[in-house]
């Protein structure tokens, strides 16, 4: 009987022979891939997945000093992540994103500010490489915090009331929110309401304002009982709704916020006994799963998910490699369904 010999680990130095490139390519790719070529990048990830590569995180670690991982720090309460589809689907996209680069992502959130001053002590001591901070609202203390810590991160959308270079991905949520609202009008809608978004949030400040930039274009006077604001939820969407047919009960076009939001605001419409569409026309904005799951689906303002996760991916390592902050507005797309 021939004895089973033990297979050696490939190395560092396997992946880069069968690559064809050098070792200190190989660990640019592994760290990054800053100051490689395209070519390189994919020559290195093939052999990787070829020969069955592992990273040996503690040894890299110890030369490279860091911790070779990434943090998707959500600053709302747990239970938001769970009910809004929006940061489950951001995980993910960042999630897959990372793995292109070899790097796990440790999910961390930070909902009120006895967490928050926790997590910052957490991250002080140098668990993570690097933050992907999500949700942003004017008095979120973790902005400071991670500057004090001196640690790279990304906002996901643009940060409120922080002066200096920071790094950040956004939507143009004022140009989507003047696309939703002109596509009401130019449908014949002539009493179009809104639910805006929470006004310490850049969403539901920037979406409120295209609202009545729009309205203005057309000649439409800003009427302030056509405006109620929720907190981008399923149950204050249905409740803002209710309160604009209390006080106008003769809407024919609402522009949500968000398509959690305009979820319940269709349950609410639906209750008044008024149709949704023939009746009221209605409006989100996220192109989320809600929208899709929504009777009937929603029209809505399509952000585009799996770009603002690489894009974040991209900033937040060109810091980790010396970089400076940087910022980056995405087009947002009108997506027309059976709501409108």
């Amino acid at each position: 009987m021939r004895s089973r010999v033990k297979r050696r680990p490939p190395t560092i130095h396997d992946v880069a022979a069968h690559a064809g490139v050098s070792r200190g390519t190989v660990s640019r790719v592994l760290q990054g891939g800053h100051n490689v070529s395209q070519a390189s990048q994919e020559a290195v990830n093939a052999a990787i997945r070829k020969l069955g590569y592992v990273v040996n995180r503690a040894a890299r670690s110890l030369v490279t000093q860091r911790a070779g991982s990434v943090a998707f720090l959500l600053s709302e309460t747990q239970d938001r992540f769970f009910q809004d589809p929006n940061f489950t689907t951001l995980l993910r996209g960042c999630t897959e994103a990372l793995a292109a680069h070899d790097l796990p992502l440790v999910l961390i959130t930070a909902g009120t500010d006895a967490e928050r001053r926790r997590i910052s002590r957490y991250l002080s001591a140098g668990p993570v490489d690097g933050v992907l901070l999500i949700s942003s609202h004017r008095d979120n203390s973790m902005i400071d915090h991670l500057r004090e810590a001196g640690l790279p991160f990304v906002c996901c959308g643009k940060p409120l009331g922080r002066r200096g270079p920071m790094s950040y991905v956004a939507v143009d949520e004022r140009e989507g929110a003047k696309d939703m609202v002109r596509h009401l009008l130019e449908s014949g809608r002539r009493r179009v309401a809104t639910i805006a978004g929470p006004q310490d949030t850049p969403g539901g400040l920037d979406r409120l304002l295209g609202y009545r930039e729009m309205l203005a274009e057309y000649g439409v006077a800003y009427d302030e009982r056509l405006v109620a604001v929720g907190d981008y939820s399923r149950g204050s969407g249905e409740a803002c709704m209710r309160e604009l047919l209390s006080r106008a009960p003769d809407i024919d076009a609402v522009f949500v916020a968000s398509d959690l939001m305009a979820a319940g605001a269709l349950t609410a419409i639906a209750g008044s006994g008024r149709r949704v569409a023939d009746d009221i026309a209605v409006g989100g904005f996220d192109d989320s799963s809600a929208a899709l799951e929504a009777q009937p689906p929603l029209t809505t303002i399509r952000q585009p998910w799996g770009r603002i996760s690489e894009v974040m991916v991209r900033l937040v390592l060109a810091q980790i490699a010396g970089d400076g902050p940087a910022a980056v507005i995405l087009p947002a797309e009108l997506v027309i369904r059976e709501s409108t």
